[in-house]
C-alpha cells in the first residue's frame, strides 16, 4: 500500500519514522519543507503538493495543527476530497472536531473513498516508541483493512463509533489531561515551598494513587528547566477550546475544563507561550514562586 502522510511536526515526524522503519513506503508533504528532512533522511519521499501526494497514494494520513489547517487541506481547491478517488482510504490522526471529522467522512464517502478520524494519546514519546493509543470513529471494516498499518506506530487501537467519534473520544481524553496537568503543576509548587524534594516527591506520588501520565513524562522535565514541546501549548489550548464548545452543544457544563482553558489562555495567549510544552504551564507559579 502507497502511504501519502500529511503533517510532519513532532507527532507526525514520530509516527512516519515507524512505518518506515517497518518497510512501508511512504510519501509526505508539509507547509514547510525543511521541516520534513528528518523523514526524508529516513527514507520518505516528497510530494510537492497535497493534490499531488492524494493523487499517488492508497492511504491517505492528516496530521496537522488546527481544525481549519484540517478544512484547507480537505477542501481547498486543490486539496484531498478534489483529488480522491474510489476505494482509496482517508486517514485523518489532528484532533480536531468531531462535526468536522463527520463532514469529511461524508464528502469522502461521496467520492467512494473509506474515511476514518483517528485522534491519537501518548505524546512525543509514545508517537517515537510507536505505543500510541488510537480513538477511532468510522467503520469497523474499513478499520480492519488499516489494522496492520496502526500496530507499526501503536499499542492500542479502539474504534468508538460512526464518524466524529474518535475525536469524541479524545476530547474526554483531553479533559482528563486538563485535570492532571493542572493537578501536577501544583502539587509541585506546593512542594517546593514546603521545601521538600522534588525528585523525591515525583518519585513517591508515582508509586501511589496520585500515579499519571503527566506527572511521569513532564514533572522530571519541569525540574530539567526542559519545556520543549512534546506537545504544543498552543495545541493543548486548541483541543480544549473544542471540548468546551462541543460540551456546550452537548449541553452540558465542565467548571474544571473552563479553569484550565483560562490558564493556558494566559500562558499562550497572553504571555506568548504556545510553542513551548503543555508542561509549561507551572510558568504561571513557578516564576512567581522564585
Amino acid at each position: 500500500m502507497k502511504i501519502g502522510f500529511i503533517g510532519t511536526g513532532v507527532m507526525g515526524t514520530g509516527i512516519i519514522n515507524n512505518l518506515l522503519n517497518h518497510g512501508e513506503e511512504v510519501t509526505v508533504y508539509n507547509r514547510t519543507k525543511a521541516h520534513a528532512q528528518v523523514v526524508l533522511d529516513n527514507g520518505a519521499r516528497w510530494a510537492d503538493s497535497v493534490a499531488a501526494l492524494t493523487q499517488q497514494a492508497d492511504a491517505v494520513f492528516t496530521m496537522v495543527g488546527f481544525p481549519t489547517d484540517v478544512e484547507e487541506i480537505y477542501f481547498g481547491d486543490q486539496g484531498i476530497i478534489a483529488n480522491a478517488h474510489a476505494g482509496q482510504y482517508l486517514v485523518d490522526m489532528t484532533t480536531s472536531k468531531p462535526a468536522l471529522a463527520q463532514r469529511i467522512a461524508k464528502a469522502g464517502q461521496q467520492k467512494g473513498a473509506h474515511v476514518l478520524d483517528t485522534p491519537v494519546s501518548g505524546g512525543d514519546v509514545g508517537a517515537q516508541k510507536g505505543t500510541l493509543t488510537v480513538m477511532v470513529g468510522g467503520q469497523q471494516a474499513v478499520l480492519d483493512q488499516l489494522k496492520g498499518l496502526f500496530a507499526e506506530f501503536s499499542a492500542s487501537v479502539k474504534l468508538f463509533g460512526p464518524a466524529g467519534s474518535g475525536q469524541n473520544a479524545k476530547m474526554a481524553n483531553q479533559i482528563m489531561i486538563a485535570g492532571t496537568m493542572t493537578g501536577m503543576c501544583e502539587a509541585l509548587v506546593y512542594a517546593k515551598a514546603a521545601d521538600l524534594n522534588l525528585a523525591e516527591v515525583i518519585a513517591t506520588l508515582q508509586a501511589g494513587a496520585a500515579e499519571n501520565f503527566s506527572l511521569d513524562s513532564y514533572g522530571p522535565r519541569i525540574l530539567k528547566g526542559d519545556y520543549t514541546p512534546g506537545f504544543f501549548a498552543k495545541h493543548f489550548l486548541k483541543d480544549l477550546r473544542i471540548a468546551l464548545e462541543t460540551a456546550e452543544e452537548m449541553q452540558i457544563d465542565l467548571p474544571a475544563s473552563k479553569e484550565a482553558k483560562q490558564l493556558y489562555e494566559v500562558l499562550v495567549d497572553d504571555q506568548q507561550l504556545g510553542n513551548d510544552g503543555t508542561q509549561a504551564l507551572i510558568k504561571l507559579w513557578w516564576n512567581e514562586s522564585k
